[in-house]
This record gives C-alpha cells, sequence and structure tokens, in this order.
C-alpha cells in the first residue's frame, strides 16, 4: 500500500489501546498518512512514548489515558481529543486483554473483566465519538478489533470468543443507524497476530494442554492457517487503513478477515 492511495489528511483517529502491539502499529501507520492520533492507553506513559515517537516523524499526536470501561474517563478523553484537534474522524476500538482457562473454572470475576473491556469498552468508545460523528451529519468510520474468533472458537478462550462474536452484532447495528449520519462500521478479524498478548498465551497454553510451546504454535495457533504464517502487524494496519479511507459508504457492516486462510467465509 502507498500512503498516497490512503491518505488521511486532515482526520482525527482515536485508537485504543495504542501504548503498544497492535495498536501502536496502527497509530504510527495512520500518522503516516497524514492523520492526527489520539493514542488512547491505560498506561499513560506507553501511550506518551507512541506519540513522541509520532511526532519525531513530523505526526500529529496526543496522549490519553484512557481505561475503556469507565465512562466519565472515555468521554473525557474523547472531548479532549476533539477540543484539541477540532473533530474525530475515525475510532478503532482495538483495546483488548486475554485470559486462558476452561469454562468450568473460569471465575466470574474475571469472565466480567473480559467482556467489559471487549464490549462494554466498544460501546463506550463507540457512544463517545458518534456525539462528534452525528454533528451536521459529519459521518466517519468505526473500525472494531475482533478476531478470527469473532467467527470461531477456541477451547480456553470462552469469554473472549463470545466477546469478539458480540462485536459483530455491535457493527451490524451500527452500520444500519450511522448510515443515516454518513458512519460506516466494520470489523477487523485477525488470526493470531504475535504481538505480548499472543505471545504470553504461548506457554499458557502449552501448560493447560500439557504440550510443548513448539506444538502449540504449530498444532494450535498455525494449525488451519494456509501457510502456517502468523499474521502480521502490517496486515492488519493495512486492513485498517483500507476501511478507514475507503472512498464511500458501502463498504459497512462487513468482517473482514485476515487470517492466513484460517477462517474464510
Amino acid at each position: 500500500m502507498t500512503q498516497a492511495s490512503y491518505s488521511l489528511d486532515g482526520q482525527v483517529a482515536l485508537i485504543t489501546g495504542s501504548g503498544s502491539g497492535l495498536g501502536r502499529d496502527m497509530a504510527l501507520r495512520f500518522a503516516a498518512a497524514g492523520a492526527a492520533i489520539g493514542v488512547a492507553d491505560l498506561n499513560l506513559e506507553g501511550a506518551e512514548k507512541v506519540v513522541a515517537e509520532i511526532e519525531a516523524a513530523g505526526g500529529r499526536a496526543m496522549a490519553i489515558e484512557m481505561d475503556v470501561t469507565n465512562e466519565e474517563q472515555v468521554n473525557q478523553g474523547v472531548d479532549a481529543l476533539v477540543a484539541h484537534f477540532g473533530a474525530v474522524d475515525v475510532l478503532i476500538s482495538n483495546a483488548g486483554i486475554q485470559i486462558i482457562e476452561s469454562i468450568d473454572k473460569f471465575e466470574y470475576t474475571q469472565w466480567k473483566k473480559m467482556l467489559a473491556i471487549h464490549l462494554d469498552g466498544a460501546f463506550l468508545t463507540t457512544k463517545a465519538v458518534l456525539k462528534h460523528m452525528y454533528k451536521d451529519n459529519r459521518g466517519g468510520s468505526v473500525i472494531y478489533m475482533g478476531s478470527a474468533h469473532s467467527h470461531e472458537a477456541s477451547v480456553l478462550k470462552a469469554p473472549y470468543v463470545t466477546a469478539k462474536h458480540g462485536l459483530l452484532g455491535l457493527n451490524r447495528v451500527l452500520a444500519k443507524e450511522g448510515a443515516a449520519h454518513n458512519v460506516r462500521s466494520n470489523v477487523i478479524c485477525p488470526g493470531f497476530v504475535l504481538t505480548p498478548l499472543v505471545e504470553k498465551q504461548i506457554p499458557e497454553q502449552a501448560q493447560e494442554l500439557g504440550i510443548s510451546e513448539e506444538a502449540v504454535v504449530k498444532d494450535v495457533m498455525l494449525k488451519n492457517t494456509v501457510n502456517n504464517e502468523f499474521t502480521t502487524l502490517e496486515d492488519v494496519s493495512s486492513a485498517a487503513l483500507f476501511l478507514a479511507t475507503f472512498p464511500s459508504n458501502s463498504l459497512t457492516g462487513q468482517s473482514i478477515v485476515v487470517s492466513n486462510g484460517w477462517h474464510m467465509h
């Protein structure tokens, strides 16, 4: 992808969970394409480091400390972004965690924590940006970070799979409601990406399943891909940039699977 073909000049993007990993990569990529970035993360120090990277490359960004499950913090963060840069044109709801355990042993508090971050966080950030996107039908693009697990199930991931399936429903309703205000909505569904979140899962799954870490990678994570390869940060960021810069409102309510053929639909 050439940045010239996927320009975000003059636009403002809020990316949650962008202090590290996939969110950081998308923040850097969107900034290079011309967008001003709201780098929102629970870890303010991590967000500030990403802002420094963007500014060092000549881009514009601001750090926002944001717990996506805290409605007041979400609203204040979005309003601060709009006050600073004048608008919010793109939301990437990316903040997420993973907790590995079987259903029969899963603690209810941990279940609620997982759903709060992935689903409540998506709802709260969406509601907060829509106030600005709906004004005068300005419009915008909302992108949810789903997963191949939005379509597939895996053992030991009940709340994660449940939440990622739920994002499809939220996305489809927003596509219908937002259309009148020029807001479109889509979900990116990556396969396994070697982020700290996934790297942490390898030894956890090895212990839980009683197999080697190598076997977790080969026989669990990459088993159903067509090429035995992890999805890359660049793969997902490219899909996000494509959705954010799509030239019309015709591409909405969809899930784009970027999984090396793990899930096909």
